[in-house]
């Protein structure tokens, strides 16, 4: 049985993206056991596809930023004896990034990635093998394309995701009881380019109050609180959810009827969880990070243009949201 290790790290969205993989290592490797090493921030979303035998989480934020104290260098004498408890028959950095390509040589076994010409970064001495896979494509499929390559054979189908979704409490949460459920709307992004303007989030839930639709808002520090509280306006068909961890905001999208978001990493989340996703999308490339999952989600909107309201309303009823 093949033993695969899986280096990719960071972002949450970045994370999501690498999930297909999984699915296809063990639709077309199917005795392989596949271990991930990932920021331990987002080690519930790898911990959620019952594929993956093992998360081994790490720090690598957190370490870069306390270099010095002798407590990094513990947990990193830590990490590396996780990744040495196995000696992998290959270890496929689907990041390429210097963090991960280090990530990779801690590790036991043959190491792959990215030629000089594919990834951001020079890292060919960092791996024993490297591949070529093209830069205009989707982060989906690059990932996807680089573990085939690896692993000889050639990802032929659409991405499947294979979340579990938790089993997570969500009664007291205060979640909308419409007849017409609810939309997550996530309007909290990590970057200010990024961001929807805020009145055109409050008229999408006035349009979405007249479909007797709920509307749930989600953040994550006290930023994104105040202004999830100014886009709810105080109107009742609109919940501002208490604060949530990971897998709490992952029940919830996996609940709703549909969810409506800029590019973070919540948004691809929702549409690997199978819920109809509408992506809005201001200053990046949706055809190179948009949200993909081709049963149930859709992008508007592109660098510099902002979706109008109107698009979002049709995207989502494309979608079925």
């Amino acid at each position: 049985m093949p033993d695969i290790l899986l280096v990719k790290t960071s972002s949450l969205g970045d994370v999501v993206h690498n999930l297909p993989v999984v699915s296809d290592i063990v639709r077309h490797v199917p005795d392989a056991r596949v271990d991930w090493v990932v920021e331990a921030t987002f080690a519930p979303i790898s911990r959620m596809h019952p594929q993956v035998r093992t998360v081994i989480p790490c720090s690598l934020r957190r370490w870069s930023r306390h270099l010095l104290q002798p407590s990094t260098w513990a947990e990193v004498g830590t990490l590396r004896r996780e990744l040495t408890r196995v000696r992998y028959d290959a270890i496929i950095d689907t990041q390429g990034l210097l963090k991960s390509a280090l990530v990779a040589t801690l590790a036991n076994g043959v190491s792959h990635g990215l030629d000089w010409r594919s990834s951001r970064e020079p890292l060919r001495a960092f791996y024993d093998h490297v591949y070529p896979v093209s830069r205009d494509w989707h982060a989906v499929e690059r990932n996807r394309a680089l573990a085939g390559q690896v692993l000889d054979y050639r990802p032929d189908s659409p991405p499947v995701y294979g979340l579990a979704a938790p089993s997570t409490d969500t009664s007291a949460f205060g979640l909308p009881t419409t007849t017409a459920g609810f939309l997550v709307l996530l309007h909290a992004t990590s970057a200010d380019r990024k961001l929807w303007p805020e009145d055109r989030w409050r008229e999408l839930i006035v349009r979405l109050r007249s479909r007797h639709c709920g509307c749930v808002l989600v953040w994550g520090d006290d930023a994104e609180r105040i202004r999830a509280e100014r886009i709810a306006g105080g109107q009742a068909c609109v919940t501002v959810l208490p604060k949530l961890d990971l897998p709490a905001i992952a029940a919830v999208l996996a609940m709703a009827r549909g969810v409506v978001g800029v590019d973070t990493g919540l948004t691809h989340l929702a549409a690997a969880l199978g819920r109809p996703t509408v992506g809005i999308y201001v200053d990046t490339d949706p055809g190179a990070t948009g949200v993909l999952a081709p049963a149930c989600a859709e992008n508007v909107g592109n660098v510099g243009r902002p979706p109008q309201v109107a698009e979002v309303l049709a995207a989502i009823d494309r979608v079925g949201g």
